[in-house]
């Protein structure tokens, strides 16, 4: 007699990115990319942030131009404020400052906050890995409306 294998429990969804602030939100959708200082500061890589059924999803990456170093981030934004965004995912840092340097980690908390009125929200946990300091930023977008 055949036996059919178990069917799969479905995923939970994420919960909604909780909003406090709309312009903020709406800034995040329209980013102007990502930095690693160790990378450029001048050429940035790409943020790509989406709304998925009231989850914000964030993925960003930006590639070295003179080398293999590479910054990649993945998960969603399960918080936003006036002046700061709660990550949740995945942040990897290659190949940058030392060749052979990687840095990943996946955590819920993940915490960008804008300070002294920058155009950027920075993770605020500079620290996370090795070490060294990390500043991982992500711009607004220039005509801020």
């Amino acid at each position: 007699m055949p036996t059919t294998a178990p069917v799969p429990a479905p995923v939970p969804a994420a919960h909604q990115t909780r909003i406090l602030d709309g312009t903020a939100a709406a800034q995040l959708m329209r980013n102007a990319g990502v930095t690693l200082q160790w990378i450029d500061w001048n050429t940035r890589g790409t943020a790509h942030a989406r709304d998925d059924g009231g989850v914000i999803r964030l993925t960003a990456s930006q590639n070295s131009s003179t080398g293999p170093g590479r910054l990649w981030l993945d998960g969603t934004v399960t918080e936003i404020g006036a002046d700061y965004f709660i990550f949740s995912g995945t942040i990897r840092i290659v190949d940058t400052p030392d060749a052979g340097r990687k840095c990943e980690a996946t955590r819920t908390d993940w915490r960008f906050a804008v300070t002294q009125s920058r155009p950027y929200w920075r993770l605020r946990t500079f620290e996370w890995c090795d070490g060294l300091t990390d500043y991982i930023d992500i711009y607004k977008p220039a005509n801020p409306r």
